[in-house]
């Protein structure tokens, strides 16, 4: 059993930083791929920011330069550091865990709230 647990969302006014983690336990492969998706009321679940084990990452052209991830395989604990935040950052954003093939193990934590507003 494989759970994440996130923290760290919370409501900050437009320009402000926040900072989230996940943690995980239980049975993980080494060599997985942590991730943050986030979700605004409406509209589909979308990418935010991936890294792989080896430390290489992507972002979304949205948050390229602003938002941060990084990870700390000793803890498998991933973390995102999102600064000069936007209304349009306002969303729920979920923690992903992930390795494969030949079978694919994707884990998803409960989400937390991130609101930008004045």
């Amino acid at each position: 059993q494989v759970r994440l647990v996130e923290s760290g969302g919370g409501l900050v006014q437009p320009g402000g930083s926040l900072r989230l983690s996940c943690a995980a336990s239980g049975s993980i492969f080494s060599k997985n791929n942590m991730g943050w998706y986030r979700q605004a009321p409406g509209k589909q679940r979308e990418l935010v920011a991936v890294i792989k084990w080896g430390g290489s990452t992507n972002y979304a052209d949205s948050v390229k330069g602003r938002f941060t991830i990084s990870r700390e395989n000793a803890k498998n604990t991933v973390y995102l550091q999102m600064n000069n935040l936007k209304p349009e950052d306002t969303a729920v954003y979920y923690c992903n865990l992930r390795w494969g093939p030949p079978s694919l193990f994707d884990y998803w934590g409960q989400g937390t709230q991130v609101t930008v507003s004045s």
